[in-house]
């Protein structure tokens, strides 16, 4: 199974998500800086793996310090870098209180590498047998061979391993529930055009790629049993953010009566929240699209808005599915029920 981030030797190895399709480049990060600089630049992306890959940073944060070193200043300058790296997913910040929480408990030098990087491990596996058990119950939603809707990538790539959205897809691939899947190209880093294609075409799953605004037509024109998306960040009452497009995306499953699932780890849900309103929605750079990946589509003096995510409220979405069972409305019963 596809895994695009490990730790070998003292750094941390990651496949670059901004060079795929076109080639398979892994690069070699041996400081948090480095790290930081991966998240910004969403050559590692997806909400758990964003976690993953800010656990294993602050792990390089004092791996390579000599034997006389004062780790204390070095990780919090880390966690505090780190924690500036991306501001809507959740997932980071859980990854880097929990690896807090081993450093305060392992002040002595001689335990506390290795202490954290088995953390930053733990982390990792936990968020793959997440994905493979959410895969599983996911999976059971679906009619014999359905026909599915995704958007953006939720796959391997998104996730350490696996998926979330994609690991339903993976997972009623192999149980023999699943005909065809239509993929968003995800405007305007087109993860869904450029990540989602490649995993579905190493996976052999049958898949067609349509563009962003071709998904009222699809589901007023052909037969759709569900649509599947990923999370960034849940609030306790159910709203969602998720990457751009979601929101129109669930208000048109909803006109047409088709199911919309959410699929996500707990480690994505942020009950700390009220609803969607307090989720903070990331704005990136406007080049991404007035000139995305160099080819200049804008004339130039031309401005943009470049919201990376968008919230979808709770009344539009069917069901919650998580490594711990499938929430269903009303959230803020289920979703207290859950952390309770």
């Amino acid at each position: 199974m596809l895994n695009p981030i490990r730790w070998r030797d003292g750094a941390v190895e990651i496949l670059d998500q901004t060079e795929l399709p076109w080639r398979e480049v892994w690069r070699h990060l041996r400081g948090w800086e480095e790290v930081a600089e991966a998240i910004r630049a969403m050559r590692v992306r997806g909400a758990p793996l964003i976690g993953i890959a800010a656990a294993y940073g602050l792990v390089l944060s004092v791996w390579h310090l000599g034997a006389e070193a004062d780790p204390e200043a070095p990780f919090r300058e880390a966690l505090e870098g780190l924690s500036r790296a991306r501001p809507t997913a959740v997932n980071l910040f859980r990854a880097l209180e929990r690896m807090r929480a081993v450093f305060r408990d392992h002040l002595d030098r001689e335990t506390l590498r290795d202490a954290l990087l088995a953390e930053a491990r733990r982390i990792h596996r936990e968020e793959v047998e997440a994905c493979r058990a959410m895969g599983r119950l996911g999976a059971e939603l679906l009619p014999p061979g359905a026909v599915v809707v995704t958007i953006c990538n939720t796959g391997a790539l998104a996730t350490g391993g696996y998926g979330t959205a994609l690991g339903v897809i993976r997972a009623a691939w192999e149980m023999g529930r699943l005909s065809r899947v239509y993929a968003l190209e995800t405007r305007p880093r087109l993860q869904g055009a450029r990540l989602t294609a490649w995993e579905l075409l190493r996976e052999g799953i049958p898949f067609c790629l349509i563009v962003d605004s071709a998904a009222g037509s699809l589901l007023s024109r052909e037969r759709v049993d569900a649509v599947l998306v990923g999370a960034d960040r849940i609030a306790r009452n159910g709203d969602t953010a998720n990457k751009i497009g979601t929101y129109p995306l669930a208000v048109l499953a909803a006109r047409h009566g088709v199911p919309f699932y959410v699929v996500a780890p707990t480690s994505t849900i942020d009950p700390a929240l009220r609803s969607g309103g307090e989720i903070p929605i990331e704005e990136r750079d406007e080049e991404e699209v007035l000139v995305p990946y160099g080819a200049r589509f804008a004339p130039e003096g031309a401005r943009a808005w470049n919201p990376a995510f968008d919230v979808t409220p709770a009344e539009l979405i069917t069901a919650i599915v998580t490594e711990r069972g499938i929430l269903r409305p009303p959230y803020e019963r289920s979703i207290g029920r859950l952390f309770s």
